[in-house]
């Protein structure tokens, strides 16, 4: 299992599923990756998008002006 990082600050939707996506498909299975956005709207697409392509959300954490998403890399 290796960690990954994805800078997806200052995109907006669809822009920070997309280059997850892209980023995905580039990992191995159990990888983990943590996608740093900026956009609040990556807290309901990014856990959406992992659902319905089989990958895990570890965790989702904000501060004032960043959403972080960590996901496991499914099948």
């Amino acid at each position: 299992m290796s960690q990954y990082e994805l800078d997806a600050r200052r995109l907006l939707c669809p822009m920070p599923v997309i280059r997850t996506q892209d980023k995905v498909k580039q990992l191995q299975q159990g990888d983990v990756l943590t996608v740093i956005c900026t956009d609040p709207g990556v807290l309901q697409d990014i856990p959406a998008w992992c659902r319905i392509n089989g990958h895990k959300v570890l965790e989702t954490r904000s501060d004032e002006y960043e959403y972080i998403i960590v996901v496991q890399v499914g099948e």
